[in-house]
């Protein structure tokens, strides 16, 4: 293709990747350098035969002037990324210099609000990832091996969990794991225990967060992989029978090294997506025992005192996290695609 052909090609999207990728990221970044000006204070003197008195007020005629002047605020530099809320890297600093222990340091870093989010979100990340993978494998293997007329039926049925929009799901789980719903009472049967709350233990709320997110997001690693196992070699599948490779050893040394581009491309996607973990946690009314970065900033946002320097530090905080989770996978991605030249 001619330079200047795939110019105007690109154009449309390198503009709307401008408009809509790095002009917001750039506001975002700028944002969180910045800080509201404090208001303008005068100190006001009053009088009476008797006495006089000072009273501190706020100017608000200077202030709206001075905001008006110089609207993105007052520069911080990186004072926000630094706070408690977020790195917090003097309490880091005390922690570490007081903690007799590393089990001990880590517990202090857990009572900050930054480290209690990451510590979830990792862990959910983490755990999500590999087990949605592996599950979305395990139906598209035995999706395929139905018959024509049980694969439609259950194809329907294995992406319902996707088809639902994420808060309902999340409501609808929420509903179930309550000591009224059915998984509560299963629970409590199970353990011999009618005094068992999963909305009360942290452990167990982290693990209800963990199922759902496995359940919602398989759907999407069964369709991907159901798709490319309909491009098997025939060939190398006949042979291997030939050999008398059993069923595991075909699917070890023919199927996994066949999808391997694609766990790749779902690793991707869900490590992007399940970082910003958010949904699960409002639908679960699950804040008192997780949190997550996108939760953060979701709470910075709200309430009377919109707090958006400290929402759009942990945004930027997020990308970073995103890019250094994606890094590996991108480097082995880029690898391949170099050898293959």
């Amino acid at each position: 293709m001619k330079h200047r052909t795939f110019f105007w090609f690109f154009l449309p999207t390198g503009l709307a990747m401008l408009l809509f990728i790095a002009a917001p990221i750039v506001s975002v970044v700028i944002q969180s350098v910045t800080a509201q000006h404090e208001p303008v204070l005068i100190t006001v003197e009053t009088c009476t035969p008797f006495s006089c008195t000072e009273e501190t007020t706020i100017d608000q005629e200077a202030t709206r002037e001075l905001r008006e002047a110089r609207p993105l605020g007052r520069f911080v530099g990186l004072d926000i990324y630094l706070d408690r809320g977020h790195l917090a890297v003097a309490e880091v600093a005390e922690a570490w210099r007081t903690s007799d222990s590393i089990g001990a340091f880590f517990s202090e870093l857990g009572d900050l609000p930054f480290y209690r989010a990451i510590g979830f979100t990792l862990t959910y990340t983490f755990t999500v990832t590999p087990l949605l993978i592996i599950l979305g494998m395990a139906i598209a293997l035995a999706v395929n091996t139905l018959t024509q007329k049980l694969k439609g039926i259950v194809i329907f049925f294995s992406l319902l969990p996707m088809i639902v929009t994420p808060l309902v799901g999340s409501l609808i789980m929420f509903w179930m794991i309550d000591n009224r719903g059915v998984l509560g009472n299963f629970l409590s049967w199970l353990v011999n225990d009618p005094d068992l709350s999963v909305k009360a233990s942290t452990p167990l709320m982290w693990i209800a967060l963990i199922v759902y997110g496995v359940w919602h997001s398989a759907p999407f690693a069964f369709v991907v992989f159901y798709a490319g196992l309909q491009t098997l070699p025939e060939d190398q599948i006949e042979a291997s029978q030939i050999d008398g490779a059993t069923r595991w050893q075909q699917v070890r040394y023919i199927v996994v090294p066949h999808l391997m581009p694609l766990v790749t491309f779902v690793a991707l996607i869900q490590l992007m997506d399940n970082f910003r973990v958010f949904e699960p946690i409002v639908g679960f009314n699950a804040s008192a025992h997780a949190t997550s970065l996108s939760w953060i900033i979701f709470n910075d946002m709200g309430g009377e005192t919109r707090q958006l320097s400290a929402a759009a530090a942990t945004s930027v905080l997020t990308i970073l996290g995103v890019a250094i989770l994606l890094s590996p996978v991108l480097v082995r991605t880029w690898r391949d695609f170099k050898g293959k030249m």
